[in-house]
């Protein structure tokens, strides 16, 4: 930030025109202020000030498709085998797509040409090494502060489901559709 120009002066972080280094937190949920609280705090003993505002779902959504915003928080949805929708994430061609997801604006040769691999890598091991190619180029542009992580999926258990015993003659396959196999049991 030295380098750039920018100083701590009474706490504050300024630029050499006394700017203070200060942004809005774009939120659609108020069930975020608790993951950006924290973050505002510790981006305050930094001195940067940032402010967090929640918004309804409709102007959400359409500052997101705009580009409306500072920083907000976004989940991307993953899959084992990435592919096709890292084009509207992170290529160069949907930075400037009103309503694309690359909420971040990346426009790098690197990434679009890594996403290509990726899309057309003809086995399991190729794919994996491409992506964690493309991961690490996207951890080293530092588009993305990530703000949680969790090891684990959380599910809920009821007790009065149960599976049955003789299936369905057109059951959906239960590891992709699970709830559409699983019965309430007999009292």
């Amino acid at each position: 930030m030295a380098e750039a120009g920018w100083k701590v002066t009474d706490g504050v972080l300024k630029n050499d025109r006394g700017e203070s280094f200060r942004f809005e937190m774009l939120l659609g949920s108020k069930g975020f202020e608790r993951i950006c609280a924290p973050y505002a705090r510790t981006l305050a003993r930094l001195g940067i000030g940032m402010d967090y505002r929640v918004v309804d779902p409709a102007l959400y959504q359409r500052r997101l498709d705009r580009f409306e915003f500072d920083m907000t928080v976004v989940s991307y949805a993953v899959s084992q085998s990435p592919g096709n929708e890292l084009f509207n994430r992170f290529a160069s061609k949907a930075a400037d797509e009103e309503g694309s997801d690359n909420y971040t604006g990346i426009k790098d040769p690197v990434v679009d040409a890594l996403i290509h691999k990726i899309v057309a890598a003809p086995d399991r091991r190729t794919l994996v090494t491409q992506a964690h190619a493309l991961d690490r180029v996207l951890l080293w542009g530092e588009y993305i502060v990530p703000n949680w992580y969790i090891p684990y999926h959380r599910v809920a258990y009821f007790d009065k489901f149960e599976y049955p015993e003789k299936l369905p003659l057109y059951y959906s396959n239960p590891i992709v559709w699970m709830m559409e196999t699983w019965w309430v049991k007999k009292r």
